[in-house]
């Protein structure tokens, strides 16, 4: 295999593929990246068994093959070569000749038979979205997922084509986020996936750079080839992004969005995040809750812990209902508000005890089970 490269180019292709791989690989080819090369263009994949990634980027491929490298060294060393033409040439043994002005490397490789091989998606469900829709989102619900290993089941965002449209949802079993989007689902393509929080974070990293980003899935695995744009500094065609799913079923969320809520507010979303972050900064590990109370055409937004002290925040509303107060987890609170972008957001509340509900005009919803006041 001999080809010639741009260094910023390969560069940013390494990058591209480099997230998936663990700092502890299950076996050495694990650590590896897998450069095929052919025609005008070599392949760069990664993979560590439950998700893997591939990109294609465009070179000048004097012999074709494919070998396999430590993708963070190789990724390191491609970044600090001083010339931007860069020649690769790999020997039979897997050795691998690296050059760039003055500077030459040799590097042990592994052979490319060893490598696990991504997945077709051939009789999979498939969709087609638009990347800058699927980014807002998943960006409105991801930080609703959990992190508590032993909830597997929630450790991801679920994914729901059914009924003419896509839902997202994510839950730690103390908040539960939601977000809906009308697209056309033939009933043959009804189906649900849950996507693994690391898969959500690569998915958020790589979207963006072009129009449109196609799903493909199963009951096992789901499959995205992410269109790349013009721009994306030497990739070409797209980027294939292959994730395993969670196994299992996601519990009813429906169950847990309050049918009924008394006192519905019109807020400012920015003003209202500026006022809870100010009140959060003398919260603690131990009173780690906020206060929101409702009076007549006021709300106020206490905050206290014997370390610290207590903070005072109140901004002018529109309501006209009955005393309230309740209290919340400041996160909680702040996670919605700062992964919106609209200016209004409803908050709707019954009582000290039940739920908060945020919401939007665009089927979003987030409720948040409150602290209880002492």
């Amino acid at each position: 295999m001999k080809f010639k490269i741009n260094r910023d180019h390969f560069s940013n292709g390494l990058t591209q593929v480099l997230n998936v791989v663990g700092s502890k690989a299950a076996m050495p080819i694990l650590s590896n990246v897998l450069i095929e090369a052919e025609k005008d263009q070599i392949s760069l994949t990664t993979t560590n068994l439950d998700l893997g990634i591939r990109c294609k980027i465009k070179a000048d491929v004097k012999e074709g093959g494919a070998v396999t490298l430590p993708v963070r060294r190789l990724a390191t060393i491609v970044r600090e070569l001083p010339n931007v033409d860069v020649s690769l040439d790999s020997s039979a043994s897997h050795q691998v000749k690296l050059a760039s002005g003055g500077s030459n490397f040799r590097i042990m490789g592994l052979g490319p038979e060893e490598f696990p091989r991504l997945p077709d998606s051939g009789d999979d469900k498939t969709f087609t979205l638009e990347q800058g829709e699927l980014a807002t989102m998943l960006g409105n619900v991801a930080y609703a997922q959990s992190t508590d290993e032993t909830r597997y089941i929630l450790n991801g965002v679920y994914y729901n084509f059914r009924d003419g449209k896509l839902t997202l949802v994510a839950t730690d079993g103390r908040r539960l986020a939601l977000v809906s989007k009308e697209i056309p689902v033939p009933t043959a393509s009804a189906g649900a996936i849950i996507l693994p929080a690391k898969t959500v974070t690569e998915l958020l990293r790589l979207l963006g750079k072009g129009d449109k980003i196609r799903i493909a899935f199963n009951e096992r695995r789901a499959a995205f080839q992410i269109e790349t744009g013009k721009d994306s500094s030497g990739l070409v065609d797209n980027i294939y992004l292959f994730s395993k799913v969670v196994e299992g079923n996601y519990p009813n969320y429906q169950q847990v969005i309050p049918k009924e809520t008394h006192q519905r507010i019109k807020l400012e979303r920015e003003l209202f995040l500026q006022c809870v972050h100010r009140a959060a900064l003398v919260t603690s590990e131990k009173s780690n809750s906020v206060k929101i109370k409702l009076s007549s055409n006021l709300l106020e937004i206490t905050a206290a812990s014997p370390d610290f002290g207590e903070a005072h925040e109140s901004m002018a509303i529109s309501y006209s209902g009955p005393e309230l107060q309740v209290a919340f987890n400041p996160q909680f609170v702040m996670d919605p508000l700062r992964a919106l972008t609209k200016d209004e957001v409803f908050f709707e509340l019954k009582d000290e005890v039940s739920p908060g509900v945020f919401k939007t005009l665009e089927s979003f919803v987030c409720v948040i089970m409150p602290v209880r006041l002492s």
